[in-house]
């Protein structure tokens, strides 16, 4: 049986078995974290609002008023941590649960020293009662790298609070009763991370107050911290070996006549997720709690149920959110069956070479841009990456560099991150040059099964000539033939039926205003143009869909889909391709 290392779990769950995954979570875990939440909120209200009167006198003989201000904001802190806790125990996060049970028996404790608060103690109590009761309902993994920083977290914070706590007792060393020395000072400064007042006494109560109240402060915001991050959904590192990127790339070679995406699997940022049988594989990337895939598994189809079935147990295991971009429309069937819901994202522009031509009146606008573009001198060479000189390649590189539109590479689903790697030989560059031999533009193509071409970078000088990017893709269909290429396929056009339809008479108001809402979002990113830009060669519109769980996860996915394709920040962002083996780069496609 082979298994990838990217998903073996990290740690073993706690003492039950593996659980299969669930379009929805058990109700009896989600009414257990929506209890959770409503005692956050109790804990929150029973803090802001006033206290019976007399009840601080009661306490003065025996907490120090710091302690029971400390008291008070550290049971507002918690219950805020416990709303925060309700997405994690949904998911089953047994991290969740046992910072959930910490934070309701220190508020037992908490409730009584801010006032005999005992009906919030009581609450407190019943839910500590609940949480040990249904313990077993929460076992997915913890993230184990959000461990360091958490505690980097707690550490940074509550050094900073002790370092600022020093500084206060020093401006203030001539209001000190007597002469306590710097361990005095130190204790004084520690124990007051915690609302706790130390040995040293001053002058003035104003003082002992500030130096209280700050390091409190930072007290709480250490904890906080350190539980914020702690329960913050890591991205799990790719660990791939040669060994996996062979077979994948033989998986490819094999099955992959069926997905134009199916050469991005081998993408090096993206994990690695094997049926048992070996043959078939999911590529994927976590980001933020969502386990993103891409495309179609790779494989033989009658090992998709396999593979699939893996990998959502892989994301139970973990508490992750399992998300497909860009499916076809048979895995897009296989993933239905498992349990998702499907939706059609947009349509991939497909070319074929036999039944291309410039000729007719649809193909005027293109026929015309590639006449000006030959007139002015430009010509295309269209070679394998296996054929090309050092020199050659070198030379695309820069030249994909210097064309970036942007610091940041964009695309996961449909780009391959990197050029020029000496396993690549399959894939094609198309560069052209103008009358004064520079280079002016670049395509980059990769392997469709034995017969196709996916592109993966489109790159042009603005300066050059219009109708550069119609120059290029007419050489490459050209040249297709000769290459023993019959299909080529271009960009992805995102929810392409709704500029399609908008255009047709009698579309409805909820279509035309669908439209107006892309053309906003256009501005921001390529959607329109890219439509347009590719509608221009009469493709054929291949669907191509996304898969979610519900539809309550939409907004994480959607967060998650554009941290991938880089539109939004994240981590390990590289801003060339000159390296193939670097670390994860988006490709702008």
């Amino acid at each position: 049986m082979r298994q990838a290392a990217a998903a073996k779990p990290e740690e073993a769950a706690p003492e039950d078995p593996e659980e299969p995954w669930r379009p929805q979570p058990p109700l009896s875990r989600v009414a257990v974290a929506r209890l959770v939440q409503l005692a956050g909120l109790y804990n929150v209200v029973t803090v802001v609002l006033p206290s019976p009167h007399g009840r601080f006198g009661e306490l003065a003989g025996l907490l120090p008023m710091a302690g029971v201000l400390t008291a008070r904001a550290a049971s507002a802190a918690s219950g805020l941590l416990l709303v925060y806790l309700g997405a994690g125990l949904r998911r089953g996060k047994h991290r969740a649960w046992q910072v959930a049970v910490v934070l309701a028996g220190a508020g037992v404790v908490l409730h009584l020293a801010r006032g005999w608060h005992y009906d919030a103690a009581a609450v407190s109590v019943a839910l500590l009662v609940m949480l040990i009761v249904v313990r077993r309902r929460f076992h997915a993994q913890a993230d184990p790298w959000n461990r360091w920083r958490a505690l980097a977290a707690l550490i940074g914070f509550a050094g900073a609070g002790f370092a600022v706590g020093l500084l206060e007792i020093a401006v203030r060393m001539n209001r000190l009763e007597g002469r306590p020395g710097v361990i005095a000072w130190m204790q004084e400064a520690a124990l007051g991370l915690v609302g706790v007042s130390g040995p040293i006494r001053f002058a003035y109560p104003l003082g002992a107050e500030t130096v209280s109240y700050t390091t409190g402060m930072f007290g709480l915001l250490s904890i906080a911290a350190a539980v914020v991050l702690l329960l913050r959904p890591a991205n799990r590192l790719p660990r791939r070996t040669g060994e996996d990127d062979a077979v994948v790339r033989e998986l490819v070679r094999q099955h992959g006549a069926g997905d134009s995406l199916g050469y991005f699997a081998l993408r090096p940022d993206k994990s690695l997720l094997w049926a048992p049988s070996g043959r078939a594989v999911i590529a994927y990337r976590v980001i933020n709690g969502v386990s993103l895939a891409s495309g179609d598994p790779i494989g033989l189809a009658s090992q998709w149920p396999e593979v699939i079935a893996a990998w959502l147990r892989d994301c139970a295991r973990h508490g992750w959110t399992p998300a497909v971009l860009g499916c076809g429309n048979a895995a897009g069937r296989a993933y239905r069956k498992a349990g998702l819901d499907v939706v059609e994202l947009g349509d991939e522009a497909i070319l074929d070479v036999a039944g291309f031509t410039l000729q007719g009146r649809a193909m005027r606008a293109v026929r015309q841009a590639v006449a000006r573009v030959e007139r002015a001198g430009y010509t295309c060479t269209v070679t394998r990456l296996r054929d090309l000189t050092p020199e050659a390649l070198a030379e695309a590189q820069r030249a994909a560099d210097a064309f970036r539109d942007g610091r940041v590479e964009r695309g996961f689903s449909m780009a391959l991150s990197r050029l020029g790697d000496p396993d690549d030989g399959d894939c094609l560059f198309v560069v052209c040059r103008d009358a004064d031999d520079r280079v002016r533009g670049l395509l980059h193509y990769v392997p469709w099964g034995t017969d196709g071409l996916s592109l993966d970078l489109m790159r042009g000088d603005r300066t050059a000539e219009n109708g550069l990017t119609e120059f290029m893709v007419v050489t490459t269909m050209t040249a297709a033939p000769g290459l023993g290429v019959h299909r080529v396929s271009l960009n992805f056009a995102v929810l392409r039926s709704v500029f399609a339809r908008a255009d047709e008479l009698g579309a409805g108001p909820v279509l035309r205003l669908s439209y107006q809402v892309l053309r906003a979002a256009s501005r921001f990113w390529q959607i329109e143009s890219l439509y347009r830009s590719n509608a221009k060669y009469q493709p054929a519109w291949v669907p191509r869909y996304l898969c979610f769980p519900a539809v309550r996860e939409l907004p994480r996915i959607a967060v998650a889909v554009l941290s991938a394709e880089a539109f939004l920040p994240g981590p390990g962002r590289r801003t060339a391709l000159t390296r193939p083996a670097a670390s994860p780069a988006k490709v702008h496609r």
